[in-house]
C-alpha cells in the first residue's frame, strides 16, 4: 500500500471513529479524545522540528544551483526567466480567484467555528499587519529570533540572500558550503521520512479528535479543499493552453494532441519525471520544436518549474485561512504568493509528502495561519495531486513552445548550433 493510500486510510478510519464517538454521546473532553489530541499533537510537533533546517537548506542549495545554472548559457537564463514570469502570473490568478470562489461558496459559520475549536486555533490568530509591516518582514533584524518565533518569512529571505552569496563565492568555498547544506538537506529528509512513517497513526488520531468534535462538518471542509485545488489545476491547464497558443504560436488542436500522451502518463503516475520522455518526444516530433531547446527547457521545467506547486499550496493556504477564520489582506496574499514561488523553485525535487509540508509550512507561517489543519489536508492531497501533475506537464510543454519562439527571435538557438559546429 502506497504512503498516500495509507494516510488516506488513516484519515477515513479516524473520521469514522470520531463520528461513532460523537453519535454515541462521548464528550469531546473525554480521556479517549484527549489522548488522540495528545498523540496527534506530538506527531505534528515532530514534523515541525525538522521544517526550519530543512527549509533553510533547501532554499540555500536550490538558489545556489539555480544561479549556477543561469550562468550556463543564454537558453537556460531565458527558460528560468520565463518560468518565474509564469509562476508570478499563476500566483496572482490564485490570489484573485480563490478568495472570490470562497466568498461565493463559503463554509457555514457554524462549521468553521467547530473546526477551529477542534483544532484549538481560536486563541492564536495573529493580528492583521499592514503593507508596511509586510515589507519590514522581508528584512530580518535577527534571523535567530525570527526562527525561534516560527516567523518563516525573514528566515526564507535570509536563506535566499545566503544562497546567492554562496553561489557568488570562489570555487572551493562555494563547493564546500553547497556540500554542507546538501548534507543537512538530505539528513533532514531522512528524519522527515521517519516521521512520515507514522503519518497514518498521526492522521488517524487527529481525524478521530476532529470527527468526535465536529461530526460531519469535517467532511464538507475537506471536500471543499479538494474541489478548490482541482479547480485551480484545471485553470492551470487552461493557462498552459493560452501560453502555447498565444505565446508559442502553436495551434490549439495540435498542442492538445501532442500533450495528450504525457497528460495520461502524468494522471496515472502522479510524476512529472515519468512523463519526461513522452514530453520531449511530443515537443520534437509533433510540435516540431528545436532539439536544442527541448533538451534544455523540458528537463529544466520538470526539475524547477511546476506551475501547480505555488498555485496549489497558495490555494491551500487561502482555504485554510478561510476555514480557520484568519483574516487575509493584500499584504498576506502578496507574501504568501511570493513565498510559495521561492519555496517551490528552490525545493523542487523533494519527494512526495515531504514536499507538502516543506512547501506549505513556510507559506502558512508567513501568512499567520496555524498549521494544525495541514495534517488533515495532506491526507486528501493525493486526489488533487493527480490533476496537479497533469497541469504541470501541460505547462512544461507549453512553456517550451514559448521559450522556443523567444529563443528564435533572439537567435539563441542559432548561436548554440554555431558553437556546437565550432566545437566539433
Amino acid at each position: 500500500m502506497s504512503p498516500p493510500v495509507r494516510i488516506l486510510t488513516g484519515l477515513g478510519l479516524g473520521l469514522a471513529g470520531g463520528f461513532a464517538l460523537a453519535s454515541a454521546g462521548v464528550h469531546p473532553d473525554s480521556v479517549l479524545v484527549t489522548t488522540a489530541d495528545t498523540i496527534g499533537g506530538l506527531w505534528i510537533a515532530a514534523l515541525r522540528m525538522t521544517i526550519l533546517p530543512l527549509i533553510f537548506a533547501l532554499v540555500v542549495t536550490g538558489v545556489a544551483s539555480r544561479v549556477e545554472a543561469s550562468s550556463a548559457g543564454g537558453l537556460t537564463r531565458l527558460s528560468l526567466l520565463t518560468f518565474v514570469s509564469i509562476l508570478l502570473v499563476g500566483s496572482a490568478i490564485v490570489g484573485i480567484i480563490v478568495p472570490t470562489l470562497l466568498s461565493l461558496w463559503p463554509i457555514s459559520q457554524g462549521a468553521t467555528a467547530v473546526v477551529r475549536q477542534a483544532l484549538s486555533t481560536g486563541s492564536r490568530l495573529p493580528p492583521l499587519p499592514g503593507l508596511g509591516e509586510m515589507l519590514k518582514g522581508f528584512v530580518p533584524i535577527n534571523v535567530f529570533s525570527a526562527a525561534a518565533a516560527d516567523n518563516m518569512l525573514p528566515v526564507v529571505m535570509f536563506a535566499l540572500v545566503f544562497g546567492f552569496a554562496v553561489a557568488s563565492g570562489p570555487g572551493d568555498r562555494r563547493l564546500g558550503l553547497s556540500t554542507f547544506f546538501e548534507w543537512i538537506r538530505e539528513t533532514m529528509l531522512v528524519i522527515v521520512g521517519w516521521v512520515l512513517l507514522l503519518a497514518p497513526v498521526g492522521v488517524f488520531m487527529l481525524a478521530l479528535e476532529l470527527g468526535a468534535k465536529t461530526g460531519l462538518s469535517a467532511i464538507g471542509a475537506l471536500a471543499q479543499f479538494v474541489v478548490l485545488v482541482i479547480a485551480m489545476a484545471v485553470l492551470a491547464v487552461a493557462f498552459a493552453f493560452c501560453v502555447a497558443v498565444f505565446g508559442g504560436r502553436s495551434r490549439f488542436l495540435r498542442f492538445a494532441r501532442a500533450a495528450a500522451p504525457a497528460q495520461s502518463i502524468a494522471f496515472s503516475t502522479r510524476s512529472s519525471v515519468a512523463t519526461l520522455p513522452a514530453m520531449i518526444s511530443a515537443c520534437e516530433n509533433q510540435l516540431q520544436l528545436p532539439q536544442k531547446v527541448t533538451s534544455v527547457t523540458v528537463p529544466l521545467a520538470v526539475s524547477v518549474f511546476r506551475i501547480c506547486g505555488p498555485m496549489s499550496s497558495f490555494t491551500g493556504a487561502i482555504y485554510a485561512a478561510h476555514v480557520l477564520g484568519v483574516p487575509l489582506g493584500t499584504s498576506q496574499l502578496v507574501t504568501g504568493g511570493l513565498i510559495a514561488i521561492i519555496i517551490i523553485a528552490a525545493g523542487a525535487g523533494v519527494p512526495g509528502e515531504i514536499t507538502f509540508f516543506a512547501t506549505y509550512v513556510p507559506i502558512f507561517n508567513s501568512m499567520g495561519i496555524p498549521i494544525e489543519i495541514l495534517a488533515l489536508m495532506i491526507a486528501v492531497n493525493a486526489i488533487p495531486d493527480m490533476f496537479n501533475t497533469v497541469a504541470n506537464v501541460t505547462m512544461d510543454m507549453a512553456v517550451t513552445t514559448l521559450v522556443a519562439r523567444l529563443a528564435s527571435r533572439r537567435r539563441i538557438v542559432e548561436a548554440i548550433e554555431a558553437e556546437t559546429v565550432v566545437g566539433e
